[in-house]
C-alpha cells in the first residue's frame, strides 16, 4: 500500500516536474500562467490535468484544438512514479530515503530541461543544494565530511576535464557533478562518474552507428548523469564488493 501510495505521490510530482523542467531554463512563472496547450493556449481542466491518464482519456490529444500531446509528459510522470515506488525497496525505511526521493526529483526536471533545451539550470541546482544541505546535516554521510570532500572533488574534477577538452563538459554538468558528489560522497562519485560516461559514450556510439546522431553534434549528458548516479547510488556496494571478490 505504501509503495502505491509513493507511485501515486510520484505521478503527481511528476506532473510539476513537467512544468519545472519545461519552464525554469526559458525564465518563465511555474505558477502562472496555469497548465495549457502550448498550441492554442486552451486553460486545462481538473480531469485533463490527472497525472498519465488524462493523456490516455484524450487520446494524446488536446481538447481545445485536437493536437497533439507530447508522450514525453506522460512517461515523465509515469518514470518519477516508478522510481518513486522502488526506492524504499532499494535502499529501505531508513532515513536515507529522503535523500533518494529528493534525488530522483532533481534528476527528473534536469532530464527534462536537457532534452528540451539540452540546460541544466542554476536556479533548480541552487534550490537542491539547498535541500541537499539540509538533509545532509540531518542524515549525513559516514563519515560527514565526505559529502564536502564529495563535492569537492566533483567540482573540481569536471572543471579539469571541461579545460582539457576544451568545452566538452559543460558548465552545467560541473555543478551538477559537483551537487552529486556532496550528496553520494567520494566513493559513489567516481562509480558515478565512470557509469555516467560509459553510458553516454556506448549509446552516443550507438546512436551514430544507427544515423540518430550526428558525428559532432553534441547530445544531452544529463540523461546519462541521472541514470549512472542512480546505478551508483543503489548498486555501488554491491557492484564493488563484487569486483573485490572476482579480482582479489
Amino acid at each position: 500500500m505504501i509503495s502505491s501510495l509513493l507511485f501515486l505521490y510520484g505521478i503527481t510530482l511528476g506532473s510539476f516536474y513537467n512544468v519545472v523542467g519545461l519552464r525554469v531554463p526559458v525564465g518563465k512563472s511555474i505558477v502562472y500562467p496555469g497548465s495549457h496547450c502550448p498550441s492554442c493556449g486552451h486553460k486545462l481542466r481538473a480531469l485533463e490535468l490527472i497525472p498519465v491518464l488524462s493523456y490516455y482519456i484524450q487520446k494524446g490529444k488536446c481538447r481545445g484544438c485536437g493536437s497533439r500531446i507530447s508522450p514525453i509528459y506522460p512517461s515523465i510522470e509515469f518514470l518519477t512514479g516508478v522510481l518513486f515506488a522502488i526506492a524504499p525497496l532499494l535502499v529501505g525505511w531508513t532515513p536515507e530515503l529522503i535523500i533518494a526521493l529528493t534525488l530522483i526529483s532533481l534528476f527528473i526536471i534536469i532530464l527534462v530541461s536537457d532534452i528540451a533545451y539540452m540546460i541544466i539550470p542554476d536556479k533548480v541546482l541552487l534550490v537542491f543544494a539547498g535541500i541537499f544541505l539540509l538533509e545532509r546535516i540531518f542524515i549525513p554521510l559516514s563519515p560527514w565530511w565526505d559529502s564536502l570532500a564529495g563535492g569537492a572533488l566533483g567540482f573540481v574534477l569536471l572543471l579539469v576535464i571541461a579545460l582539457v577538452s576544451k568545452g566538452g563538459m559543460g558548465g552545467g554538468d560541473i555543478k551538477l557533478f559537483a551537487l552529486i558528489g556532496f550528496v553520494v560522497g567520494t566513493k559513489m562519485f567516481f562509480l558515478s562518474f565512470f557509469f555516467s560516461t560509459l553510458l553516454g559514450a556506448v549509446l552516443g556510439l550507438l546512436g551514430m552507428a544507427l544515423g540518430l546522431v550526428k558525428k559532432g553534434k553534441p547530445i544531452p549528458f544529463g540523461p546519462f548523469i541521472a541514470v549512472g548516479t542512480l546505478i551508483a547510488y543503489y548498486f555501488g556496494d554491491t557492484l564493488v564488493a563484487l569486483y573485490l571478490n572476482l579480482y582479489f
